[in-house]
């Protein structure tokens, strides 16, 4: 055979064989079983703006959050590439240069110099856990790299190894390194923290800058000199790097919302990421506020506080105690949430109610006085009665005895439906509400009550608290008038002593026995509600809502912005007038049933009682009157016995022995009437 007929058979040969051994490599690389590549990764719970509130750590308490190349400072990238694989963009999982240069440098040096591994063999010793030296594993890695070149490609692969890369501890991926190291998220760096970054996954224990720091900062350093001499740093800039200090110890990882992330994790645990509508820098202040709230106090003192928007219903705050981890004020129980007695919390909503039924207006007179509302005498807090005054005097006062009259006046049936139209889940004891209700005999949450005065703040239209972005129900709660009443009758109590005048409508409650101090308030945009007691229901002696909760009241909505939103103007439809310029029915409060019931203020015997027996020894007897106006007439058995009386003590000639009917009529012909038996 010709000789060059001999090699272009040889050749023929040689290509078919390289052919052949190309499809064998090809047929191996694409059989690879690849390790799982969907890892693991920390939940996050994320603010209305993205900011991490909180992050769960892994199994075995590893901290790894994804992280993807847009999420990270391009001058980190940069360096890493240039640090660890100059050629990522363009090789197929393995650099054959870098392999060469790396296995003759061992030769030269008699030992391993650098390791010719590129981020894709990097993230396959990671995703399968495997060592680093041995000749097998090497294979092993070179395999699975080329394999995951050919089935995820290079941006997965560099998420990969963004996410994974360990960082020292149980510190895995970029985003926790930065958040453990300094305190923020990787999109902005230093060169100083970037080559820090790039130092620690070489060997991630020995370097740690909390335990090793010089180890650290030599490591950093060489990696800075690097730098300048492939370009990426200048020498001025690694210089002023070199100069910037390594952190010397952890930090920890954010914790804020703690109680909502949870909730939200326990409701869907499979879920990657929660995004809230909290405002992370909202939150931090109220956690701030929380803590101040309770330093100093009693160590079982505990405080929750709720911020929200009433126009949309996003929360943006939320506070379940002063300290999650601190077990003596059982931190962790989310007092948001729990069932307390809201004490006199619900009289606003009680009056506007009335106000919409056309019971009341504010500058309606009400009366308090001793009233026995079918065997239910309610007290008011300081154990006095103030007689005869106006509606916004009596909720401003927060009496007791006009709250109830109202709420009889209203129904209890009806007050419930108005919380459960707002979005509160009241706990109504027995099941069937009564009038304590209006005093605080009924089960709700710190949440249950800014959603009520979210709505009365929104002009009467509820609109349901949410702590996520989706659609929200709005219904009618009460007429934008009785809403604007109320609001103006709150936002003329004068503020906690030492607080600003913010201008806010706002009530304070003290629930029975001193367990539950409550402060309630709303500008134009904004409800906040704070409560104060302890997490297991004790009374916390001389808690009173208006010294323990309304001055925390007015510093959250201090720290909440620099301005007070003013509260809107009264709508077209309210009626502005003095009470003697009111129509008459509504100048004087007398209940839906007033024209069957009896004048209140007609006189009464408060001596002798009704079905009394009197033994009269000194022949005369003594009637005392209350209420009605002189002069009076006494009758007994219908007999004129005095005319013209004034005075409310009478002395009268005894009757005689039997049963007498005293009868006093005043100048309105109002009559009071008793049953007597004298001996």
């Amino acid at each position: 055979m010709p000789r060059v007929e001999r090699l272009l058979a040889l050749a023929v040969l040689v290509l078919i064989s390289a052919a052949a051994a190309r499809d064998a490599f090809d047929r191996w690389v694409d059989a690879t079983v690849l390790p799982p590549t969907l890892v693991a990764q920390s939940v996050e719970i994320r603010d209305r703006s993205g900011q991490l509130l909180r992050a769960y750590p892994v199994e075995n308490g590893r901290w790894r959050l994804g992280a993807r190349s847009d999420q990270v400072d391009p001058t980190y990238l940069e360096m890493l590439f240039a640090y660890e694989d100059r050629r990522f963009a363009s090789h197929a999982g393995v650099d054959l240069l870098g392999l060469l240069r790396a296995a003759g440098q061992a030769v030269g040096h008699g030992r391993v110099v650098s390791g010719g591994s590129t981020l894709t063999m990097q993230v396959a010793r990671l995703l399968e856990n495997s060592g680093t030296g041995a000749w097998r594993g090497k294979l092993r890695q070179i395999r699975v790299a080329l394999a995951l070149e050919r089935q995820i490609g290079k941006d997965e692969i560099l998420s990969l190894y963004l996410t994974l890369a360990p960082f020292g501890g149980n510190i895995e991926g970029v985003r926790a390194a930065t958040l453990a190291w300094f305190g923020k998220e990787p999109a902005r760096l230093t060169p100083a923290q970037a080559a820090l970054l790039i130092a620690l996954p070489q060997s991630p224990e020995a370097r740690r800058p909390d335990r090793h720091h010089r180890a650290a900062t030599r490591a950093r350093d060489r990696v800075l000199a690097r730098m300048v001499g492939a370009g990426v740093l200048s020498p001025y800039a690694a210089s002023a790097a070199r100069s910037e200090p390594v952190p010397a110890s952890r930090r920890p990882f954010p914790m804020l919302a703690p109680h909502l992330g949870d909730r939200l994790h326990m409701e869907d645990p499979t879920a990657p990421r929660h995004d809230v509508t909290v405002d992370a820098q909202v939150q931090r202040g109220m956690e701030d506020l929380a803590r101040g709230a309770v330093a100093g106090q009693p160590a079982r003192l505990s405080v929750a506080i709720l911020v929200a928007d009433h126009r949309t219903g996003e929360v943006l705050a939320s506070v379940g105690s002063p300290d999650y981890a601190a077990e003596r004020r059982q931190g962790f129980v989310d007092m948001t949430r729990a069932l307390r007695s809201p004490g006199s919390t619900l009289k606003p909503l009680i009056y506007a109610l009335g106000f919409d039924q056309g019971l009341a207006h504010p500058q309606t007179l009400i009366a308090d006085r001793p009233t026995d509302f079918g065997g239910y005498a309610p007290q008011n807090f300081d154990g006095g009665f103030r007689g005869e005054l106006t509606v916004e005097r009596a909720l401003q006062l927060s009496l007791n005895v006009p709250a109830v009259a109202m709420m009889q006046a209203v129904g209890p049936a009806r007050l419930v439906a108005a919380m459960e139209r707002a979005g509160a889940q009241p706990v109504i004891p027995g099941g069937r509400p009564g009038l304590a209700v209006a005093l605080g005999g009924v089960g709700v949450s710190l949440r249950d009550l800014v959603q009520i005065y979210a709505g009365i703040a929104n002009g009467g239209r509820a609109v349901g608290l949410r702590s996520r972005d989706g659609p929200t129900k709005s219904r009618r709660l009460t007429t934008a008038r009785a809403a604007w009443s109320v609001g103006h009758v709150l936002a003329g109590l004068a503020p906690p002593p030492g607080s600003p005048n913010l201008r806010l409508a706002y009530k304070t409650g003290t629930s029975y026995g001193y367990r539950d101090a409550w402060a309630v308030g709303y500008d134009g945009r904004h409800v906040v509600g704070v409560w104060m007691g302890r997490a297991d229901g004790t009374p916390v002696p001389g808690a009173f809502g208006g010294e323990l909760a309304a001055p925390v009241l007015f510093r959250a909505f201090t720290r909440l912005k620099p301005r007070i939103d003013p509260l809107p103007p009264p709508p077209a439809d309210a009626l502005l007038v003095s009470t003697d310029r009111l129509p008459a029915p509504l100048q004087r409060f007398r209940g839906r049933d007033a024209a069957f019931a009896p004048d209140e203020n007609a006189p009464k015997l408060a001596f002798p009682p009704d079905g009394a027996r009197l033994a009269l020894e000194g022949g005369n007897l003594v009637i005392k009157l209350r209420d009605g106006i002189a002069p009076f007439t006494v009758l007994a058995n219908g007999n004129p016995m005095q005319t013209g009386a004034r005075r409310r003590e009478i002395t009268l000639p005894a009757p005689g022995p039997g049963f007498v009917t005293l009868s006093v009529i005043d100048a309105h012909g109002r009559a009071a009437r008793a049953r007597i038996r004298v001996d």
